[in-house]
């Protein structure tokens, strides 16, 4: 086998996040009455605080913003939208989407019978995350898939975020390995294939909805099950 040591990506990748998110944005948009504070919709607010989230997750992986930063903001910064300066609400909400979401479970389909067939084959695998560490393996134990990993790393835990060499270092030094030995699966051209590339590491991009590409990885996939005809 060319590929001693698989390296996975975890949100977007195996975890379905969007599915999560929503279902956990849901949640607080219910129990907490936004509609009646003046909230048209929940796809109104769900735009709004994906659109934060996403822009706020880049200041902090550039390094501008702290956690607690990002975590607070999103929701201050959505509830603003609709003119809502509630700081008490903000609390509750950044405190209990952190609570809800590593309980919620969707993953993208065969994505346990991809695991089992590539654990059937005996090879080590590990995953490299840039969420934070507790709320990531919560996410992995209550899924179902943790067991199959043997180091997870964790952006919090390496002091380096994707798609910076030393995070890709620092699990590969952890696994035991070396870049040419392993590969990277991942849905994020940027962090994950970029990243992988930058330090040798073959890489499969995981690229359901096929969006344009500005660099040609060693792999793409479109489905889970594509992983069994690579490895």
């Amino acid at each position: 086998m060319k590929y001693k040591h698989l390296f996975f990506d975890l949100d977007h990748t195996l975890w379905d996040f969007e599915t999560n998110e929503q279902e956990t944005l849901l949640e607080l948009y219910n129990s907490h009455n936004l509609s009646g504070r003046g909230v048209p919709s929940f796809e109104e607010f769900s735009i709004s605080y994906v659109g934060h989230n996403e822009r706020l997750w880049d200041r902090f992986r550039k390094g501008f913003i702290t956690r607690n930063d990002l975590r607070d903001k999103r929701f201050r910064l959505a509830l603003l939208d609709f003119k809502i300066g509630d700081e008490k609400l903000t609390q509750a909400m950044c405190k209990e989407f952190l609570e809800i979401l590593p309980y919620k479970t969707a993953l993208f389909p065969e994505t346990v019978e991809t695991l089992d067939y590539l654990a059937a084959k005996n090879y080590p695998m590990h995953m490299i995350t840039n969420g934070f560490e507790e709320t990531q393996l919560l996410k992995m134990k209550n899924a179902g898939i943790d067991q199959y990993f043997t180091h997870i790393v964790t952006s919090e835990v390496a002091g380096s975020l994707k798609p910076y060499k030393e995070i890709f270092e620092y699990a590969i030094a952890k696994a035991g390995t070396t870049a040419t030995e392993s590969i990277m699966v991942g849905d994020a051209m940027e962090l994950d294939i970029k990243g992988a590339h930058g330090v040798g590491m073959d890489q499969v991009y995981f690229n359901p909805a096929k969006p344009p590409v500005d660099f040609t990885p060693t792999f793409t996939i479109g489905h889970l099950r594509e992983l069994k005809e690579i490895l």
